[in-house]
Formats: structure tokens, C-alpha cells, sequence
């Protein structure tokens, strides 16, 4: 198989990274440089409001644009402030999972994070400096949301001072090598106090590898707590590296052939980070200097078009439908032109696992996040669900989003939810049209011409106006001046007013623009 990674920041205002296998699109990451990107980044910040019906504190970072912090995001350090002893809290933690069995699945799914919390407006009191870490981007009206649960990544390692302990990802399934790196990891001997998690490209490594990137991280973070204790409240601490470098650091590994990067000062800021960081890499670095533009010259306009697409054909015939809404997202698959000579069940389950795997491809390429719904064909056989509901899994193993995906429910439905960073690359790149208002359908000629006669008949019921001038779509005018002529007419003569309709290409479908005047030409406003 042959990766490839494809780096356009040839335009200043805009970066684009594709991750490219056997010539197919799996990964794509936009970064524009007008939308602030504050994910990752580490900022002490002062507490502005507590919302204990929420239990929430709103934090003013620095930005312009308050974070919200859930008690869930508060880390364990901090119940010191509101008299609450930590060590008192596991332990009654443990006592509820010696006398609950079901309570250590809720504490897996809580990340292994204290479940029993105190109450915020105990632990914070407006005013108070608070270390966070931006790790959502704030979407419509919301703000960033914000956790004290602060973690650095390395290449191999991640930094994480309230962590306390060394791990190793989940991710990394194989245990004689999960007991080898977490055993590297205790000789290391980290400071006390201080925890390492070692991350998915970390399996495989040696030990000099590890300890270098261990000492770097430790170095960072000393100069991380020197800030912290003498800069005031609010102001930026750390800031993650821009996407270029975000992006090679925790993607590029061995199975990546070539980096080719189409901007110089991209290519050189690169190569010095790969020396520094991946010295056997860089070597597979290239700076792009064909005539045609690189994501041209490897034909991925069209695929990157298609992500803004509704419908998503699938290889063999049939096709998914993706409906993305303000709480989740849709996904329907239809059968199509989609048909094999086996049984109409063995065809459904086939098309429904050729879906599963394209659902997981858009879900990265589009950075759909929150709830998803996915619509399958309906299957009888139960092991053809389970293999649709397995095929899904696999596919989303290589996500780099928690993700979380649920059996099929009794209508069909596979439920699941991604971890959502950002807005999704099609809100980025796009706004809300102005005519149809993000609905997606405008009303007809037919209706919008009955709304036009329902405002001239309150027009006529005024006994000062004499003449009232519609300005419409032109088919809207088309239809009021053939279809309504004698509903006009007779308007005209019961309220002895002189009506004028123009229409115009220019505007909306839904436009429609009144003006009444009274016998001297002066204007009348209507209560409309």
C-alpha cells in the first residue's frame, strides 16, 4: 500500500492536508487562517461566572469569547480549594465499586476520572485563577469548552501532570508490548507527580526514543509552570503548533512513503522539525515544484468537492445520504442500482458493509462530530447485523476521534457518536444561504403568490391607501398577473386602490418588498 501525505499552503490564508492511500482520499485537514484555532492550547484564565444549576464556571482565557468549564473537566487538585480531600473521595469511589458491579463500567466510560464530584460554587469563587486547556472549539453561539485536565503531546509520549501515573494508549492492543513500554516508561523514572501516557506511535519504539522525547516534554513543561506563577490572569501560556506540524507529528510515521509540501518556507519549518523530532523521516520529505497545483496533479479537487456533497455514490452501485443537523447527523443508505445474484438479504447485508466502511471515510473527511444515526437496509438475519455493526467498528479504528458506536436498535438504526473537536469542514467552508436560510427548500411561485394576495387584502382593509407597488421574484409576477388577474381586479375595486406588481431576476424566490401610499404619495407602513 502506498501513503502518501499532501501538504498545500501555497495560499496564505488557507492550509490543506491530505493523507492519500493507493491514489484514494481517507484523511483531509483544512486550516484557514480568518477562524481562530485555540484547541490544544493551555491559557491561565480567571473565573468570571459560576452557573450551579449547571454546574459550570465561565472563564474568561484571554480571546474575547468566555470558555465554559463543567465540573466534569475539573481535575481532582482543585477540590483542595472547597475543603474536599481527594484521597477521601476515591475511597468512597471504591467502596461504591465493591457494593455496585455495574459501577466500574461507569467509571470506564468516565475515562477513569473521579465520578464523585463536589459542587462548583465550593471549589471556584469568581475571580479565581484557573490553569485550563481549550479542548473543543466554541460552535454558533457557544464558547470554547475548556478541562484542567491538561495534557502536551510529544511524538511518542503525552504529558499529563494530573495524571500522576505512566500508561500506555488503549489503542496499542498487543499486551506483551503494552507491559514492554510501560516498563520503559518506570525506568525512565519521570518526576513524581507527573503522568505519561504513551501514544499509538510510540508502540515499537526503543527506550533512547522514548527518554528523548520524555525529556523534551519535561523541559516544556518546566518553562509551562514558570509562566504560570509569574504572568497574571488572563493570558496565553501555550499555544499547540500549527497544523502542518500538528498534523506530521502525530500522523507521519514508517508506513508513510512521501511528505510532499508545495511551499517552501512550509518544506524548510518541516524539515527542521523532522531532524528534530523524526530524523529517519525526513528523508521521505519533498518539496513539491511541479506547474500544476499539487492536489490537481493528484486529481483530489473533484474527491474534496464531493465531501460537500448530500449524496455519496458508493463503488458497486447503491448510496449514502448524509443530512447534517444544529444535534446530529443522519445517514441513509439506499439501495440503488445496487443488486447481486444471492438472496435479497446476502444483497442487503453486501451493500450495508461496502456503507459502513464509506460512513467511516466521510465521517473523517467531513470531521462530522456529536450523534449520528445511521439508517442501514433493513437485514433479518442477526449475524448480518453483526457483521454490519463489526465492519463499522473496524473502519473506524483508525479514527483519530473518540468514537463510540452502539448495537442495532429494533428499528434498524446503528446509533454512535465521534468526538467533536471543531465544526465540521462543510460549516467552515460554508454559510447559511441567504435566500432559503440554511432550509435548504424555498417556497413555490403558487405560495408565495397567496402570501402576496393575503398582504393586499390588509392593504385594502386601510381606508388611506390608494395604491400599493409588490416587487417580486419575476416568476412570482408571472403567476400573480396570469393566475391572480381577477383576484387583483376585484381587490382594486373593493378597497378603490391601484395595485402595481413588478418582478425582477435579481431576487430571492421569497423576496417580496411592499410599499403603500395614500393619495398625496405619502408612504404607509402596514402592520404586516
Amino acid at each position: 500500500m502506498k501513503k502518501e501525505m499532501l501538504i498545500n499552503a501555497s495560499q496564505s490564508e488557507e492550509c490543506r492536508i491530505a493523507v492519500v492511500e493507493n491514489g484514494r482520499l481517507e484523511e483531509l485537514y483544512i486550516e484557514r487562517a480568518s477562524q481562530d484555532n485555540y484547541v490544544g492550547n493551555i491559557y491561565k484564565g480567571k473565573v468570571v461566572n459560576l452557573e450551579p444549576s449547571i454546574q459550570a464556571a465561565f472563564v474568561d482565557f484571554g480571546v474575547g469569547r468566555n470558555g465554559f468549564l463543567h465540573i466534569s473537566d475539573v481535575e481532582p487538585s482543585y477540590f483542595r480549594q472547597g475543603g474536599y480531600d481527594p484521597a477521601e473521595l476515591r475511597q468512597r469511589e471504591r467502596d461504591e465499586e465493591r457494593d455496585n458491579p455495574r459501577f466500574q463500567r461507569r467509571r470506564h466510560r468516565s475515562n477513569g476520572r473521579p465520578r464523585i464530584k463536589p459542587p462548583i460554587q465550593e471549589l471556584f469563587q469568581r475571580g479565581d485563577d484557573v490553569l485550563v486547556q481549550v479542548i473543543k472549539e466554541g460552535i454558533g453561539n457557544k464558547g470554547p469548552t475548556l478541562s484542567t485536565y491538561i495534557s502536551i503531546p510529544g511524538r511518542y509520549l503525552v504529558l499529563m501532570p494530573a495524571l500522576g501515573r505512566v500508561g500506555v494508549s488503549r489503542k496499542i492492543e498487543d499486551e506483551d508490548e503494552r507491559h514492554r513500554l510501560k516498563e520503559i516508561l518506570q525506568e525512565l523514572n519521570p518526576p513524581k507527580g507527573i503522568g505519561f501516557i504513551v501514544r499509538t506511535a510510540g508502540q515499537g519504539r526503543s527506550r533512547r526514543e522514548l527518554s528523548r522525547d520524555l525529556a523534551y516534554l519535561l523541559r516544556l513543561w518546566k518553562v509551562i509552570s514558570r509562566r504560570v506563577q509569574t504572568q497574571p490572569a488572563p493570558v496565553d501560556i501555550y499555544e499547540e503548533s500549527d497544523m502542518i506540524i500538528r498534523t506530521i507529528r502525530d500522523i507521519v510515521s514508517t508506513d508513510v512513503d512521501a511528505i510532499l509540501i508545495d511551499n517552501d518556507a512550509s518544506y524548510q519549518r518541516a524539515r527542521e522539525f523532522l531532524k528534530i523530532v523524526m530524523p529517519r523521516q525526513v528523508s521521505s520529505l519533498q518539496l513539491y515544484e511541479g506547474k500544476d497545483p499539487l492536489f490537481h496533479k493528484y486529481q483530489l479537487e473533484p474527491e474534496i468537492a464531493q465531501i460537500h456533497r448530500r449524496e455519496v455514490p458508493l463503488p458497486n452501485g447503491g448510496s449514502i445520504v448524509i443530512d447534517q443537523t444544529e444535534a446530529l447527523v443522519a445517514i441513509d443508505v439506499n439501495s440503488g442500482s445496487f443488486r447481486t445474484d444471492e438472496s435479497a438479504d446476502e444483497t442487503a447485508y453486501r451493500l450495508n458493509v461496502a456503507a459502513a466502511r464509506e460512513i467511516s471515510r466521510q465521517l473523517r473527511l467531513r470531521d462530522l462530530g456529536g450523534v449520528i444515526v445511521n439508517d442501514f437496509i433493513d437485514m433479518r438475519r442477526e449475524k448480518h447485523r453483526r457483521g454490519v455493526e463489526r465492519a463499522l467498528r473496524d473502519a473506524m479504528k483508525r479514527d483519530r476521534a473518540r468514537t463510540k458506536i452502539l448495537r442495532t436498535s429494533p428499528f434498524g438504526l446503528v446509533e454512535m457518536t465521534r468526538q467533536r473537536i471543531r465544526p465540521g469542514i462543510k460549516r467552515s467552508a460554508y454559510s447559511d444561504c441567504p435566500c432559503c436560510h440554511g432550509r435548504g427548500v424555498v417556497k413555490t411561485a403558487e405560495s408565495m403568490s397567496l402570501e402576496v394576495i393575503r398582504v393586499i387584502m390588509l392593504a385594502a382593509q386601510q381606508p388611506k391607501v390608494a395604491e400599493v407597488n409588490i416587487r417580486v421574484n419575476e416568476d412570482v409576477a408571472t403567476f400573480l398577473n396570469n393566475q391572480k388577474r381577477k383576484e387583483l381586479a376585484d381587490l382594486e375595486a373593493e378597497g378603490e386602490l391601484v395595485i402595481k406588481i413588478s418582478g425582477s431576476e435579481n431576487v430571492y424566490p421569497e423576496h417580496l418588498e411592499l410599499d403603500c401610499t395614500d393619495e398625496k404619495s405619502n408612504r404607509i407602513n402596514l402592520p404586516v
